[in-house]
């Protein structure tokens, strides 16, 4: 494990974790990067026309926001609408509104924000605790639920919300909220209290919003609950999995591994990389390094999905990655985002950028339809049955389905989304110390103050993914020599730099350019987008004997429907021994065989070994990933067995 440079802690105004590498890095903000009309661009318009809007639309009609009105009046009970964590989706909508706001600048963004914060605002308890399911007439008391009750996880969520409206307008009503709240919570479950929450969120939500406001309590608050975990102090009767659901069996410092429930372990490790970073904490940085290399090498499904158990919404052991019973919620793909993030602004390194741009592509874009008004909670590798068409104007009570759903019983995923695709662009380059780093490829202008406080501007155009160019022009050049690095990702062997006329090969990494640069300047990075052929670590027992196919940085996928020659893809082997082909319009198409030999109908399926062979050659249309089932409810597979060598 390398262990790098002390720790600095951020400068309040950067948001995000910045540790030295090869130089001082920082996140851009909002309006230091306008994207261009692309992929990423598409997407983060329809969530700003369409799914925001749909978002408040459901909680008012799931009575979701009406919970803070019945507690205002004084009209709680035992019949509130929604789960107990229902708040947090308010709050995670508030924090996608707040983001849109500061990227746009529209007017009734805000308005949306003001009328929510008032609702919100006039639930809250004269001591700041801010809560709809517990702690009034007729419901249970404060706290008395910390397993499941999720009272600080929602409070969590709070907090972010305020950070995000504290970065785009300054203090307001909802930072005021925030402030109120967290306060309650350093003088509940401070040093001399006890107590944590079954679900991490808090924690992350403690240090952003004391790194906002330059509040040492809060941050000091996180690290309290992070090592308060682990000890088994949480009831386990409440929720019969083990305390390694809760990430309660391990300290943070001493786990190998990420595992238990998903989403809970990745925000929990989210926090820890913010207070090792706020605290210079070396020891606390490299333990979260350790749990992601090891969950990423043994943990991790091809598409960056997490998760393999339905049970628990968690990890497996190693090498337990089955496809039909993958889980990946979509949730637990954004916090995965969210630590790897966080891990590249502390080190530096490009595996994180990597892993962001596998799951931004292949979970974040696969969950929301093209029309921003359905999602995929649960994201498997592989759907044996089309699923049925969900009702337009019905709540689903499934996570699990082969169709994307307009609202979940448990809605926590279409939020997410929500905040997530409004920041997207800030994921897209950060400044270093002497120059800028391009990290997610989108058509783009960037602008920013590099850490010598030097100004750099680039434009960005591409196609990508579509295409594999990269062309970057100096808008604006820094006196003296400046550095201009661009990824290049781990699958892209053979690219090549081009500058000033001459083509370089550039190794998986980054490619870097360092002199004096002038306006109008352009360098290009060509990345190699041909279909390829990927094949599982054979200790994946679940899809041995199976192949994938990747284009550039997108997972593919065969779907049932569309497919003329296949009558079913439990039939279908793939030819490994020919390349899967790129037709005209990004068609990609492999070689197979269906109706092969296998078992007569109706037989015990269990025998002796035979030959796969015999069928019909077949051309295999394949779709990407992210873009299953928009054609409808369909069979799918990701992995797809070979023709090759003897089956059972």
């Amino acid at each position: 494990m390398t262990v790098h440079e002390p720790v600095v802690p951020t400068d309040p105004s950067g948001g995000r974790p910045v540790v030295p590498s090869h130089g001082r890095i920082r996140p851009l903000g909002l309006g230091e990067v306008d994207l261009g009309p692309g992929f990423w661009a598409t997407l983060q318009d329809t969530n700003a026309a369409a799914t925001l809007d749909h978002c408040e639309y459901w909680m008012e009609r799931a009575g979701w926001l009406a919970n803070f009105d019945r507690v205002a009046g004084g009209t709680t009970g035992r019949d509130r609408p929604g789960w107990c964590f229902s708040d947090s989706e308010v709050y995670k909508l508030l924090e996608a509104l707040a983001w849109e706001y500061g990227r746009t600048g529209r007017g009734g963004v805000d308005d949306a924000v003001r009328r929510l914060t008032a609702r919100v605002g006039r639930a809250q308890d004269a001591d700041g605790y801010l809560n709809t399911c517990y702690g009034h007439a007729g419901q249970e008391p404060r706290y008395s639920d910390l397993e499941t009750g999720h009272e600080l996880y929602c409070t969590g969520h709070l907090l972010q919300a305020a950070v995000a409206r504290l970065r785009t307008t300054g203090p307001d009503a909802l930072v005021d909220i925030a402030r109120r709240a967290a306060d309650h919570v350093c003088a509940t479950f401070g040093a001399d209290g006890t107590g944590l929450c079954g679900h991490p969120e808090i924690e992350v939500g403690l240090v952003e919003l004391g790194r906002a406001l330059g509040e040492e309590r809060y941050v000091e608050q996180a690290r309290i609950f992070l090592d308060r975990r682990g000890h088994g102090t949480l009831r386990q009767d409440r929720v019969p999995l083990g305390s390694a659901y809760f990430q309660d069996d391990v300290p943070v410092r001493r786990a190998h591994a990420w595992r238990g429930h998903a989403v809970r372990a990745l925000y929990l490790s989210a926090a820890a990389v913010d207070v090792a970073v706020e605290r210079g904490d070396r020891e606390l940085l490299a333990a979260v390094e350790g749990q992601w290399e090891h969950t990423v090498a043994r943990r991790t499904h091809i598409t960056g999905g997490m998760g393999s158990r339905h049970q628990d919404e968690g990890f497996g052991e190693d090498w337990e990655l089955p496809a039909d019973r993958a889980y990946c919620e979509s949730c637990a793909g954004i916090a995965s985002v969210m630590v790897s993030w966080r891990l590249y602004l502390a080190t530096g390194d490009m595996r994180y950028a990597d892993l962001v741009e596998r799951t931004f592509f292949n979970v974040v874009a696969a969950s929301p339809s093209a029309d921003g008004r359905a999602f995929f909670y649960a994201n498997p590798l592989h759907q044996r049955v089309a699923g049925e068409e969900p009702e337009a104007d019905a709540l689903s009570p499934r996570a699990e389905s082969g169709v994307r759903a307009p609202w979940f019983d448990v809605s926590c995923c279409p939020t997410n989304l929500a905040r997530t695709l409004a920041t997207w662009h800030t994921h897209a380059a950060v400044a270093e110390e002497h120059g800028l780093a391009v990290l997610q490829y989108a058509s783009a202008r960037i602008r920013a103050e590099l850490g010598d406080g030097r100004v750099m501007g680039v434009a960005v155009e591409t196609d990508y993914p579509s295409g594999g160019t990269v062309l970057v022009r100096v808008t604006e050049a820094p006196a003296g020599t400046a550095v201009l690095r661009l990824r290049v990702p781990a699958w892209a062997q053979g690219a090549e730099l081009e500058e000033g006329g001459r083509r370089r090969p550039v190794p998986p990494g980054a490619a870097v350019v360092e002199r004096v640069f002038a306006a109008g300047e352009e360098v290009r990075l060509h990345l190699p987008m041909g279909p390829r052929l990927t094949w599982p670590d054979p200790r994946i027992d679940a899809v041995r004997g199976c192949v994938a196919v990747e284009r550039g940085p997108l997972v593919y996928c065969a779907e049932e429907v569309g497919q003329p020659a296949v009558r079913d893809l439990d039939e279908v082997r793939v030819d490994p021994s020919a390349a899967p082909e790129e037709r005209e319009g990004g068609v990609v198409v492999v070689r197979a065989l269906t109706g092969a030999a296998s078992a007569p109908e109706g037989a015990w399926p269990y025998g002796e070994r035979t030959e796969v062979g015999g069928g019909s050659a077949v051309e295999l249309v394949l779709t990407p990933y992210h873009q299953w089932a928009e054609r409808g409810p369909t069979a799918m597979r990701v992995w797809l067995p070979t023709a090759l060598g003897r089956t059972p």
